[in-house]
C-alpha cells in the first residue's frame, strides 16, 4: 500500500515541470522572459493531448458544432465593435521614486511601495488597455495600427454568417475554436495560470432567443461532466456565479467552473450568457446583415449566445495539479506519481528490456515498434528496474511492460499499472487490446 505524504506546491510543481522536460521558462539563457514559458517534449505532448481531448469533446461528440481556425489579428474595429477598446483595460498606477507599476485595485496609495519602501509616492490612477498593438504595413500611423487578439470569440462571431451559409448549421449550433491568445498583463503570477501569451479552447453556442437559459443550464452541466471524463477530482472543482459587480459587460448571466489549485481556489472556465450582443455589435459597425432566418419557420432573428471559454495552458497546470503526488510506500521509499489520465499522459506506454543481452533488447524493440503505431511509447533499458519504473512514474506514464527471459520461452510479458504498481502477465498477442481496454475503462481512485 501506498499513501499520500503531502500537499502538491507550486515549487514542486514547477521543479518537476523543468526536471522532467514539461515547462522551461522562455529565453532562460538571457535570464528569462517574464510571463512567457515554453513546452518541453513532454510538456507539448500534454498540451497536445489535453487540447485533442477538448477538440473531441466538443466537436466529434456532438453533432450540432463545427469547428474554425480564425486569424490571430482581425480588422482593427472589431475590437472596437466588441468593447475592447474602450473597455479591455485596468487602473494602473507608478512609484515615482522607482517607476514601478501597479494596478490600482491591488495596492494602498497610502501605504509603502512595495519595491523601494518609500511612502505615498504613487501617480493617479489611469487606465492602461491589454491588447497588444502593432502597425501594418511601412509606416507607423494611426491609420494602420493592428492588434494581436486579446480572445478567440470574435473571430467566431465575424464568421457567423459565413459557417451558416457554408455548412449545413441550424440553431442551436456551435462553433468551436482553439487558438493563440495575447495580453498584456500587467502582474504575470503562479507559473503558466496568468501569461502574456495563452491558447484558448472556446465555442459560441447560437440558440433562439428565449432558449437561452435552458441551453445555459445544458452547457453548465456538459462543462462539468467533462472535466470528470477528463479524471480530474470532484473535490476541486466547483462553480462560482458571477455578481451584478463582476459580469462583464456582454454578459446575462455568467458562471466560473473553479479549480482548487495549489494557491486555492482559482477561475479554469467560464460559461456566460452573451446574449445577442456580440451579433448584434458586430452587425452596426460593419454595416452587415447579422440576422438568422429559420427555413422552417421563416422567423428571422439575431441569435443570442452561450459561451464556453477555458483557457489551455490554464486546464494544463490544473492536469499537472491534480495529477501530483507523492506517496510513501512500505519499504520507506517516496514516489513521486503522476496520475495522468491515459489519454492525456505524454507517454502511454513504457517498454523495458530487463537486460540488454541475450536478444531480450531486440525482442522489446519490436514490441515497442508494434506498438508505436496505436499509442505514444517510450524505450528505456538504461539502469535497474525499479529505477526504470520510477521515471516512468514521475513522467505520468499509465502503463510499463517488461520483456524478460519467459517471454522469449512463452511470448508473455509483464504489464505494471502506474497507479495501482499492480502486475500481471499478458501474451504479446493481447497486449495492444489489453491496454486499449484499460484505457477506456480507467478510472482514479
Amino acid at each position: 500500500m501506498a499513501e499520500a505524504t503531502t500537499e502538491v506546491t507550486m515549487d514542486k510543481l514547477v521543479s518537476l515541470c523543468k526536471r522532467r522536460g514539461f515547462v522551461y521558462q522562455s529565453s532562460e539563457i538571457y535570464g528569462g522572459l517574464t510571463g512567457a514559458w515554453d513546452y518541453g517534449p513532454l510538456g507539448v505532448e500534454l498540451k497536445n493531448n489535453v487540447e485533442h481531448f477538448w477538440w473531441k469533446e466538443m466537436t466529434q461528440l456532438h453533432d450540432n458544432i463545427v469547428g474554425l481556425d480564425a486569424a490571430i489579428m482581425m480588422h482593427p474595429r472589431t475590437w472596437e465593435a466588441s468593447g475592447h477598446v474602450d473597455n479591455f483595460s485596468d487602473p494602473l498606477v507608478d512609484c515615482k521614486n522607482c517607476k514601478s507599476r501597479f494596478r490600482a485595485d491591488q495596492i494602498d496609495l497610502e501605504a509603502a511601495c512595495p519595491v523601494c519602501g518609500v511612502k505615498g509616492e504613487f501617480t493617479e490612477p489611469r487606465d492602461f488597455n491589454l491588447m497588444f498593438s502593432t502597425y501594418m504595413g511601412a509606416v507607423k500611423s494611426e491609420d494602420n495600427i493592428v492588434y494581436l487578439r486579446p480572445e478567440t470569440a470574435q473571430g467566431i462571431f465575424v464568421n457567423f454568417k459565413n459557417v451558416v451559409q457554408t455548412s449545413r448549421v441550424r440553431i442551436p449550433f456551435g462553433i468551436a475554436q482553439v487558438g493563440k491568445a495575447f495580453r498584456n498583463e500587467i502582474t504575470t503570477k503562479n507559473f503558466i495560470f496568468r501569461t502574456l501569451e495563452f491558447e484558448q479552447m472556446e465555442m459560441q453556442f447560437f440558440v433562439k432567443p428565449g432558449d437561452d437559459q435552458e441551453w445555459f443550464e445544458y452547457w453548465k452541466n456538459e462543462r462539468i461532466n467533462y472535466y470528470n471524463k477528463l479524471g480530474i477530482r470532484k473535490d476541486k472543482l466547483r462553480f462560482h456565479q458571477h455578481g451584478p459587480d463582476e459580469l462583464a459587460h456582454y454578459a446575462k448571466d455568467a458562471f466560473d467552473i473553479e479549480f482548487y489549485f495549489p494557491m486555492g481556489w482559482q477561475e479554469l472556465e467560464g460559461i456566460h450568457s452573451r446574449t445577442d450582443f456580440d451579433l448584434a455589435r458586430h452587425a452596426e459597425f460593419s454595416r452587415k446583415d447579422m440576422t438568422y432566418l429559420d427555413d422552417q419557420t421563416r422567423e428571422r432573428y439575431v441569435p443570442y449566445v452561450i459561451e464556453t471559454s477555458a483557457g489551455l495552458t490554464r486546464s494544463v497546470l490544473m492536469v499537472l495539479s491534480d495529477a501530483y503526488e507523492e506517496q510513501q510506500l512500505e519499504d520507506g521509499e517516496t514516489r513521486t506519481v503522476m496520475h495522468f489520465h491515459p489519454l492525456v499522459a505524454p507517454v502511454t506506454v513504457a517498454v523495458l528490456p530487463l537486460v540488454k543481452k541475450d536478444g531480450i533488447a531486440d525482442l522489446a524493440k519490436s514490441i515497442e515498434k508494434e506498438l508505436r503505431e496505436d499509442y505514444a511509447t517510450f524505450y528505456d533499458q538504461s539502469g535497474a528496474i525499479g529505477r526504470r519504473y520510477r521515471r516512468q512514474d514521475e513522467i505520468g506514464t499509465p502503463f510499463c511492460i517488461t520483456i524478460d527471459y519467459d517471454t522469449k520461452e512463452d511470448n508473455t510479458v509483464t504489464i505494471r499499472y502506474r497507479d495501482s504498481m499492480k502486475q500481471e502477465r499478458v501474451p504479446v498477442s493481447e497486449l495492444a487490446q489489453k491496454i486499449r481496454t484499460e484505457i477506456k475503462n480507467y478510472r482514479r481512485d
